[in-house]
């Protein structure tokens, strides 16, 4: 996928995320869910290209980041924040699937994921992904 696409993407997930939380996360458990681990992959995906670390047609998954060892096997290359991107994608996508397929959770497990993506996005800046 090419930038711009990625781009437009990341556009939809951040304004999704940012009306999830204007009006109420804990009845948009789903869409926050889903939103941040496709921003995620957005976002990486983008610093990877780059930085010229994976090729112009490769593509994240984010089924990759369901455990630590699947991760490492899939980016076996190293980026700045590396280990803080990695390890806060691992606990994103390892509320993924209970957010957008099982019960309703606190809000305490929501704001976690929310905070944990707002740290990532951090992260990834100072990784040097400017286009934010």
């Amino acid at each position: 996928m090419n930038i711009e696409s990625h781009k437009r993407n990341l556009k939809e997930s951040l304004e999704s995320l940012k009306e999830c939380v204007e009006r109420g996360i804990e009845d948009r458990q789903r869409s926050i869910g889903f939103h941040t681990s496709a921003a995620m992959c957005d976002m990486l995906e983008m610093l990877l290209h780059k930085k010229s670390l994976i090729d112009p047609g490769a593509s994240i998954k984010h089924d990759w980041f369901s455990s630590t060892r699947t991760t490492q096997e899939k980016l076996n290359f190293d980026f700045p924040n590396k280990k803080e991107i990695l390890e806060i994608m691992v606990r994103i996508e390892n509320k993924r699937n209970i957010l957008c397929y099982g019960k309703r959770q606190s809000e305490k497990v929501i704001r976690s994921v929310i905070d944990d993506f707002n740290f990532f996005m951090l992260k990834i800046k100072e990784a040097g992904l400017d286009e934010l």
